[in-house]
């Protein structure tokens, strides 16, 4: 009876100290991204029910747009306002020119005629006189406008950066999906007023996800970036199933071992995680337990 009960024991011993059929374990996980309102407003609505998969960039919600607008539309009347206002400094000055052009010929006559002693000098000094008046008028009619058109133009400017301003906040109103992917939470509904900040949803990619595992050091020797494995799923009672991995991401550091994580050596203390990517095809499910072969020769 005593040999026995001593070799079900070396039996029980021999059980207990047999090598697991993984190498490492862990959960899948994937980036999760909590999309937050960029404006503040009533939302009129918000498409983003969970479980429900979007392309990359698709509107799914909008927030009050009407005060923004009207806000638009008074800054463009104005900007119109001052490009109205704006001289066309070709027009203002033609009159201008014209006199300096009758002076100018003015003056040409009268030295014609003093070298036929038709006229005096004095007559010729007066001409040149009038032509520097005219040139100076010119020149500063000339300054005045160029401020004016300089100082419409800056103001112009002032509003266009306000309106441009604007067109980002009304962008800002259009909620997107910022990658493709799957809407796991939903944290307003519409009605609600939204402020800037405000957690709207929560979106990830759940087609390109990864097993976060942990090895022991002396296991950590043998893997590599880049190494191909495999993957398997837990569904429970035993039912597995098997992914192609990659290993992509390995830590620079040890951390201790989280307790719901097993290792092939039970008994370390420290551990480094390391992250294999793994394609979905739709069973796998985040926060489920995986494990990983890293040196696996079956096919």
């Amino acid at each position: 009876m005593k040999k026995l009960f001593f070799l079900l024991t070396l039996l029980g011993l021999s059980g207990c100290s047999s090598r697991p059929e993984f190498d490492a374990t862990g959960t899948f996980e994937a980036t999760e991204i909590i999309v937050s309102s960029e404006a503040a407003g009533r939302l009129f609505f918000l498409n983003a029910e969970e479980g429900t998969r979007f392309s990359r960039g698709t509107e799914v919600g909008l927030i009050d747009t009407v005060q923004l607008h009207l806000q638009k539309l008074q800054l463009e009347a104005s900007r119109k306002s001052f490009t109205s206002q704006r001289p066309d400094i070709r027009k203002q000055i033609a009159a201008t020119q014209e006199q300096i052009a009758t002076a100018r010929r003015e003056r040409n006559r009268v030295e014609n005629l003093l070298k036929a002693d038709a006229a005096n000098r004095k007559q010729l000094d007066d001409w040149d006189a009038q032509l520097a008046l005219l040139n100076c008028q010119l020149e500063a009619q000339i300054s005045s406008l160029e401020n004016s058109t300089a100082s419409l133009n800056e103001q112009s400017s002032s509003i266009a950066v306000q309106i441009a301003r604007i067109e980002d906040q009304l962008q800002k109103c259009h909620i997107r999906t910022p990658i493709s992917g799957t809407i796991l939470a939903k944290y307003a509904e519409p009605g609600e007023l939204a402020t800037v900040g405000k957690p709207l949803f929560k979106i990830a990619d759940t087609e390109n996800i990864c097993l976060r595992a942990y090895v022991t050091s002396t296991q950590l020797a043998s893997v590599r970036l880049g190494d191909q494995v495999r993957v398997f799923a837990d569904f429970g009672d035993n039912n597995r199933k098997a992914y192609p991995g990659k290993v992509t991401w390995i830590a620079d550091e040890a951390e201790f071992t989280p307790k719901t994580i097993l290792t092939d050596d039970e008994r370390a203390n420290q551990v480094y995680a390391v992250k294999i990517a793994v394609r979905n095809d739709g069973y796998i499910k985040l926060g489920m337990y995986g494990e990983v072969l890293f040196n696996d020769e079956q096919p």
